[in-house]
């Protein structure tokens, strides 16, 4: 498995630990278990970890079998519907995982890449990037951040009513931007700045990149 956390762990590696765990626990918990029976155990389960790690790295096939393929979820800073229902994670798991990574809003990231361990890789946008200068000293940051008014077709009325606004303002402030209905929207946040912005149900995000092992 390699120097790995039990977080960085494919699902498949995980699995294995927890298998021996068990064996271990059985053999603990009951006395009549003959130790010679779980050691064998132990050597065939790692025997055959061994021999399934060797076939995923010389057969992809099996490498995509036994563990998740990198799923792009958002892209030119909008989330991709499809991908993310892919793999059973909601609009939340993935905006709390971007603030994990520094990031507040979902438009300053190019790229976004749930790994086949279940983390989030974040390539931010090329203008919210910070970016140093040694030679000439110069830093630029990105920064501000956003707050969720609809999730999946749902309107976020807490939220609505922490900013003091109601549904008819979102409504309007829809129709400004051509939605005329918030169970076509996916997403749609309102920036720090008063900016909205809005990602709707089955809106494509053309060219995304193939993102493999």
């Amino acid at each position: 498995m390699g120097k790995r956390s039990v977080g960085e762990l494919p699902v498949f590696d995980l699995l294995v630990l927890l298998v021996l765990g068990s064996v271990v626990g059985a053999d603990i918990a009951d006395p009549d278990i003959q130790h010679i029976h779980t050691i064998v155990a132990m050597l065939v389960i790692a025997i055959l970890q061994k021999v399934i790690v060797w076939a995923k790295l010389n057969n992809r096939k099996v490498g995509k079998w036994l563990t998740f393929e990198p799923t792009v979820v958002i892209y030119k800073g909008k989330l991709i519907e499809k991908n993310i229902a892919s793999i059973d994670y909601s609009i939340d798991n993935i905006l709390g995982m971007l603030r994990e990574k520094d990031v507040f809003l979902v438009e300053n990231v190019e790229l976004a890449v749930i790994e086949a361990n279940g983390m989030l890789s974040v390539k931010k946008s090329a203008e919210q990037e910070a970016v140093t200068r040694s030679d000439q000293g110069i830093v630029h940051r990105g920064g501000g951040y956003e707050i969720p008014l609809i999730l999946d077709g749902k309107v976020e009325n807490k939220a609505l009513h922490e900013l003091g606004k109601s549904k008819e303002w979102l409504d309007e402030a829809l129709r400004a931007l051509g939605v005329l209905e918030c169970q076509k929207v996916f997403y749609a946040a309102i920036t720090n700045e008063g900016e909205m912005t809005v990602n709707l149900k089955g809106e494509l995000s053309p060219n995304i990149p193939p993102i493999k092992h």
